[in-house]
């Protein structure tokens, strides 16, 4: 949809993505180790808040509405009721009406959805956040909440870890059907580390991943999966991180901009928005994003563009297999060709349309709720020149992102404008 009131994205924040591999998050073995503990759910949210108030000279009484996007709070922190977790932040966010978004990994954007949604029945401030904390349990503990995003009744026994093998199913069929290689799909995890190690946010900025590692099972990186006919086609660095963090965006009208003592060459504006979902479980073709080709053809359309008209992009890499197939999803290749626009840099921080600049899932990290807001975050981010290492050389006008839960479930995605 094309917003008939203008929205636009005034502010945003993102904390540093952690976990396991990232120097300051605390095992054993750790020099903090016992001395103190990670950072909580609510410590991401307050964080991320305060970070956007705080850098961009914000009055929060000016907030007229709080989204937070989070999957899985209750089972990974004990902690639900998420909106009213917002005002423990400022104490001027006390009264400002706000509640929890939950879409598995679509959450955030979802929360955003809600948003623009929000400032077309005429409200003109809006606070969106998405927060995850997921390092709190055991990786066979958390991939049983996290496949809580399936239908849990008939894909939960497919694998101990549910998702992985979700996706590694993807990737079966697309190598038996076209014939990818394991070391043509290792060039998205390249990619993905290497624009990590340049961005210091992210989960795994200080590890680094070769395509002779990426591409060949080892004890470093292991095919991790039980189910026999899936097990070759997954390995670690497929994967997204499993991270804790926090993102925030500030959405508002033109009044709200105003109100807020900005000016509209510092915001970044929705130009459009496409939001879809298809049953749980009813996945139809295995080599096709169906739902992600509807959000994201929806906001193309609605946005009067084309997929080239696309000068940089924030895909849902939850798992190599993904981010390649949400290239032909988009209408960047046909069918079987996904794999090209890595191989040929053409996604590269130098290529024509860099994608997942940060590192997406597997580099920066995938803290479920809070991803589909970095997303956002990320594309304002190269639009104005805050990415430091990794910013893009050349001025960015249009941009898109893609944000999916499940296995292509739910999706939303944002077509943005820079505003000079």
């Amino acid at each position: 949809m094309r917003p008939v009131r203008s929205v636009y994205i005034a502010a945003q924040a993102v904390t540093p993505f952690i976990g396991k591999g990232h120097p300051d998050f605390i095992i054993k073995g750790h020099p903090a180790f016992g001395q103190r503990e990670n950072p909580t759910l609510e410590d991401h949210m307050v964080s991320v808040v305060q970070q956007l108030l705080q850098e961009n000279q914000l009055d929060p009484s000016l907030i007229q509405r709080g989204y937070v996007g989070n999957f899985a709070g209750e089972m990974f922190s004990s902690q639900g009721f998420l909106g009213a977790m917002l005002g423990r932040a400022d104490a001027r966010l006390a009264g400002i009406g706000c509640a929890r978004v939950e879409a598995a990994c679509a959450s955030g954007g979802v929360g955003i959805v809600g948003a623009i949604e929000a400032i077309q029945a005429g409200l003109d401030i809006v606070l969106v956040v998405g927060a995850e904390v997921q390092t709190t349990v055991r990786p066979r503990e958390g991939a049983d909440y996290l496949a809580r995003a399936s239908h849990y009744a008939t894909e939960r026994s497919i694998d101990d870890f549910t998702f992985p093998a979700l996706l590694a199913r993807r990737a079966k069929a697309y190598k038996e059907a076209y014939g990818l290689s394991d070391r043509e799909l290792a060039h998205f995890s390249v990619k993905a580390y290497a624009n990590a190690n340049r961005n210091p946010l992210a989960h795994m900025h200080t590890v680094k991943m070769t395509l002779e590692q990426a591409a060949t099972a080892s004890d470093t990186n292991p095919n991790f999966l039980q189910n026999p006919d899936l097990k070759e086609h997954l390995r670690v660095s497929d994967c997204s991180q499993v991270s804790d963090g926090a993102a925030a965006v500030i959405l508002a009208s033109e009044e709200g901009v105003q109100k807020l003592g900005r000016v509209l060459g510092q915001c970044v504006k929705v130009r459009s928005y496409g939001f879809s979902t298809n049953p749980l479980g009813q996945v139809k073709d295995l080599l096709r994003l169906d739902t992600t080709a509807a959000a994201t053809g929806e906001a193309l359309h609605d946005a009067g563009m084309s997929p080239q008209d696309v000068q940089v992009a924030e895909v849902h890499d939850c798992f190599t297999i993904a981010e390649l197939l949400m290239y032909e999803a988009i209408g960047w290749a046909e069918p079987g060709k996904g794999a090209e626009l890595v191989l040929s840099g053409r996604t590269s921080l130098e290529g024509d349309v860099p994608v997942n600049t940060g590192g997406g899932l597997v580099g920066f990290g995938h803290p479920v709720g809070a991803t589909g807001v970095k997303q956002a975050a990320e594309i304002y981010r190269q639009m104005k020149g805050l990415c430091g290492e990794y910013q893009i050389q050349r001025d960015v006008h249009t941009g898109l992102t893609a944000n999916m839960g499940g296995d292509d479930r739910t999706v939303v995605s944002l077509v943005l404008e820079n505003v000079s």
